[in-house]
């Protein structure tokens, strides 16, 4: 059994859980490798990454690489003498990159592999209403999450369960499963599984303004998965116009209930604490939204300061 010298590459909070559980496992992390700095908000501060935060907090050798492909950069880890790299939401690598230590590169993503290769997984899982998930760690070859899995864990998703939610949820399954794995290559047991591509996979699209915005045409399900899908991030939006304004909203939490009714698709109903918006099928009750420029709220505490006519819609 030959002791393990970890190079870790992440950005996000998902890759500092995963990151805390390999080191709390007492494997030697012998350096980090997080994205840039970069300005964030109004003020445009630099903002660390939430992994660089980690290592700097833990003592961590720490490397922030502009490019992945320089020879200084090359050297520098060549240096570190690890004999495994673990990736977890973290961008795509040159080959020289992930076949430089001896037991390989591997990813942990956050699916059930070969669907929902792609960016966005936690998120499209949700939004195609889909009833389980989970994770899979992988070696990384020259495509994107195409390598030979290691190992998967799966999970059920709720039907009232939110992308925060399920993303916490998979972090914890995704730490398991990375330690797990380590084991796996530490003690020579590993029997990588070539993926089978199928023509129905789905794909974790990136995410974009289009394809965060709702259809009222959909099925009340559809637009619920949609919603929750994106909440708390990026957010699913709509337009509401009402008295010859139009505002652009983001819908963090809703719930559908099918009803057989005569509204026009998209007209909003609204009592003094409820609001609610007719779909083909039913309607979304919408409880938590943002105004442009306002605070994320209940729907009754917006009711408060607003009054909507018989006129309004989404759309």
């Amino acid at each position: 059994m030959e002791k393990l010298r970890i190079v870790f590459m992440g950005t996000p909070e998902f890759a500092v859980g995963i990151l805390d559980t390999i080191f709390k496992n007492n494997f030697e992390v012998v350096g980090v490798i997080t994205a840039a700095d970069k300005p964030a908000g109004r003020g445009q501060k630099i903002k660390y990454s939430a992994v660089k935060e980690y290592a700097l907090e833990n003592n961590l050798r720490l490397l922030q690489p502009a490019n992945l492909k320089e020879e200084a950069f090359l050297e520098e880890l060549k240096s570190l003498h690890a004999n495994l790299q673990v990736v977890v939401a973290f961008r795509m690598l040159p080959k020289a990159v992930w076949e430089m230590p001896e037991f390989g590169t591997f990813n942990l993503h956050a699916s059930l592999l070969p669907n929902y290769r792609g960016a966005a997984p936690i998120n499209w899982a949700i939004i195609n209403g889909e009833e389980k998930t989970g994770v899979t760690t992988f070696f990384i070859d020259d495509k994107i999450d195409t390598g030979a899995t290691i190992l998967s864990k799966e999970v059920a998703i709720s039907s009232e369960e939110n992308a925060g939610n399920l993303h916490d949820t998979l972090m914890d399954l995704g730490s398991e499963a990375v330690v797990e794995t380590l084991h796996l290559i530490e003690n020579g047991n590993t029997d990588p599984k070539v993926q089978t591509d199928t023509d129905d996979i789905k794909t974790a699209y990136k995410l974009n303004k289009e394809n965060c915005k709702i259809d009222w045409t959909k099925s009340g399900k559809e637009i619920h998965n949609l919603i929750r899908g994106l909440s708390p991030y990026p957010a699913a939006w709509t337009y509401f116009a009402d008295k010859g304004q139009e505002w652009n909203v983001k819908i963090y939490e809703a719930r559908f209930t099918r009803e057989r009714h005569s509204e026009t698709i998209g007209k909003i109903t609204t009592t003094k604490k409820e609001m609610k918006i007719a779909t083909k099928d039913g309607y979304i009750e919408i409880v938590q939204l943002q105004f442009p420029g306002k605070k994320n709220l209940k729907t009754f505490e917006l009711l408060n300061g607003i009054a909507f006519s018989e006129e309004a819609k989404a759309f």
